[in-house]
């Protein structure tokens, strides 16, 4: 455009789509009209960020939510592996959201979580990959490592498709499973309480078993073990689980696991929950079909 200013007024001058991107809802219009009028939506200020960054840059997830400014520059165009020079990514400032909401009322953090899931939602529809390496930038990781507190983000992620390894490294570098079994374990060490124990137990059963129906051959890491000793409390269950687990590695599968892999892979493209409730069975092999140990009397693995 012919305009070499420096610093962020500059930038956003020579990239126009940059303020409308990072302004409050009133200036949509703006933004879609610059987008009809041809504006490049990927051009990057000096420091490498786009529109699309900007945009998520600068939503709080409480006053400033720039949601529909995410969707326009999407459908615009916007390339979801922008990165800065500085490395970040479009799941940099989500990571980020989600970490505040730790000093946040409860409240403020319902409204964040909101705003994190329907970006996520957005950015995954757009080819976003949330399991990239390395693991401080990976949505998936951050969610798995804190899956007491993101676990229906981590749901959304795994039945989207979403690697439960380091999708550029495989398990050597992370693996779903062996955080979910830390975590577990470590949770489990400090606190005998039987709701939130259950409640754990329950969420990592179900995380385990969204991994195992993602495909038919599952990838845990080399001489992958569990050590319990430092489990205080339910032990034996976190001991069971895995040994479930070790047993679907090394066996044949069962007809029942083999049929829900087969079953989730024909209803894709992901996620496939509503597409399992509209089918014509009972609701006892759709509650197992969509891996919900909520649902009572639910089998173990």
């Amino acid at each position: 455009m012919g305009l070499t200013s420096t610093g962020e007024t500059g930038s956003m001058r020579a990239v126009p789509l940059i303020w409308p991107a990072r302004s409050p809802s009133g200036w949509l219009p703006c933004l879609q009209r610059l987008l009809q009028l041809g504006a490049d939506v990927n051009a990057a200020d000096k420091n490498g960020k786009t529109a699309l960054l900007h945009a998520l840059a600068s939503s709080d997830g409480v006053q400033i939510h720039n949601t529909e400014s995410v969707r326009l520059l999407l459908e615009g165009g916007a390339d979801v592996r922008a990165t800065t020079k500085d490395g970040d990514t479009v799941f940099t400032y989500i990571i980020f959201l989600l970490g505040e909401m730790v000093c946040s009322n409860t409240e403020e953090a319902q409204v964040i979580n909101r705003f994190c899931f329907r970006v996520t939602q957005l950015l995954l529809a757009h080819g976003a990959n949330p399991s990239e390496c390395p693991a401080p930038e990976s949505l998936t990781h951050l969610c798995f490592k804190s899956f007491k507190h993101h676990f229906p983000l981590l749901r959304f992620l795994l039945e989207s498709g979403a690697a439960y390894n380091c999708s550029l490294h495989g398990p050597s570098c992370w693996s779903g499973f062996h955080i979910v079994f830390e975590c577990l374990c470590s949770h489990l060490s400090v606190s005998e309480d039987d709701s939130f124990s259950t409640d754990l137990i329950q969420k990592g059963q179900t995380l385990l078993e969204l991994m195992m129906a993602s495909s038919q051959a599952i990838q845990l890491p080399s001489n992958f073990e569990v050590n319990t000793s430092s489990c205080r409390y339910h032990g034996e269950k976190i001991r069971n689980l895995f040994s479930s687990l070790k047993q679907l590695e090394r066996s044949p599968q069962a007809l029942k696991h083999l049929c829900r892999v087969f079953i989730r892979q024909r209803l894709k493209p992901w996620p496939v929950d509503v597409k399992i409730k509209a089918l014509p069975l009972p609701d006892r092999l759709k509650w197992y079909l969509l891996i919900d140990h909520a649902a009572a009397g639910h089998e173990d693995l």
